[in-house]
């Protein structure tokens, strides 16, 4: 994809004033997603893409700062943000049926993770999936049990948190140690008159799908989830799913019948049972870390 507009529009040139500008990009009709979706699927229509891009660009700086507490420049993380979108519109299917929004999300959260982990040096962290699964929920943990002002955690947010996060107290305390003195106030002014503050900005006038974002929180997680799961599945079940859902240009049922030599029904049946135990694996797997197990 070219380089659109809303790159050169970075946020290193000024936060508070590229926070403003993006604000002018109006959000999509759905119609009008899909129409323009079609032009950069069928004719890689630039304009269209850019267009799909800087009208998304308020969901990135939303995303990025629920990455505040990890003491990293926001600029920085809405800008490898901006990177995940652009990812996903490019590869972005609007005959699936579902929004860009939606899509996208996974691209830009992992995208911000990503930068995230490898800034806090994968090797003084760990890289097992306890750890990082501490790491990213650390905060939301100490939110929800009204600790998150506090610095240092009692004995009993340490037992609780280790004990919902099936990690030990020791862990707990390292890495809040981290991450602790890093938060940024919603209340903190913004722009050069001070006249606003970032809780402000956060609130969005428009209704409808702005308001639908705030409550996908750990949607990313959901791409960890259903890699882990897919290991479940027996080779011809991972390929038949990965053909027919998991790519940029699905294959037909009849494709896949000659590839296997069995009647198109049974691909479907596999297939069916393939995504089921997906689905099932995936909502076993995201109780015991304790993330949200989705839809």
């Amino acid at each position: 994809m070219a380089k659109t507009t809303s790159i050169a529009l970075s946020p290193e040139q000024g936060l508070s004033r590229y926070l403003t500008e993006i604000r002018k990009f109006p959000m999509l009709e759905k119609e009008q997603e899909f129409m323009l979706a079609k032009r950069w699927q069928q004719h890689e229509d630039t304009d269209a893409a850019e267009q799909m891009v800087t009208s998304h660009l308020r969901l990135v700086a939303k995303i990025a700062m629920g990455y505040r507490g990890y003491g990293l420049p926001m600029a920085e993380v809405i800008s490898e943000g901006n990177v995940g979108l652009m990812q996903a519109v490019k590869k972005f299917d609007p005959d699936k049926g579902f929004r860009l929004a939606t899509y996208a999300m996974w691209w830009i959260r992992a995208a911000i993770q990503e930068y995230i982990l490898r800034s806090w040096s994968l090797v003084k962290l760990g890289t097992t999936a306890a750890q990082k699964k501490l790491f990213f929920n650390l905060r939301r943990i100490k939110g929800e049990i009204n600790a998150l002002e506090s610095g240092d955690l009692n004995p009993d947010q340490v037992k609780e948190i280790a004990e919902r996060l099936n990690v030990s107290e020791k862990d707990v305390l390292s890495m809040n140690g981290r991450m602790s003195g890093s938060d940024a106030s919603l209340n903190a002014p913004m722009g050069q008159e001070g006249d606003m503050e970032w809780q402000d900005w956060l609130t969005d006038d428009d209704p409808g799908q702005a308001e639908s974002y705030a409550n996908r929180q750990e949607f990313d997680s959901r791409m960890t989830l259903l890699q882990e799961a897919m290991a479940d599945l027996s080779e011809r079940e991972q390929h038949i799913l990965q053909e027919r859902r998991l790519t940029d240009e699905p294959k037909t049922l009849e494709e896949l019948s000659e590839v296997y030599n069995v009647s198109r029904e049974r691909i479907r049946q596999i297939e069916v049972r393939a995504f089921e135990k997906i689905q099932k694996a995936m909502k076993r797997m995201a109780k015991e870390q304790g993330l949200p197990a989705g839809g």
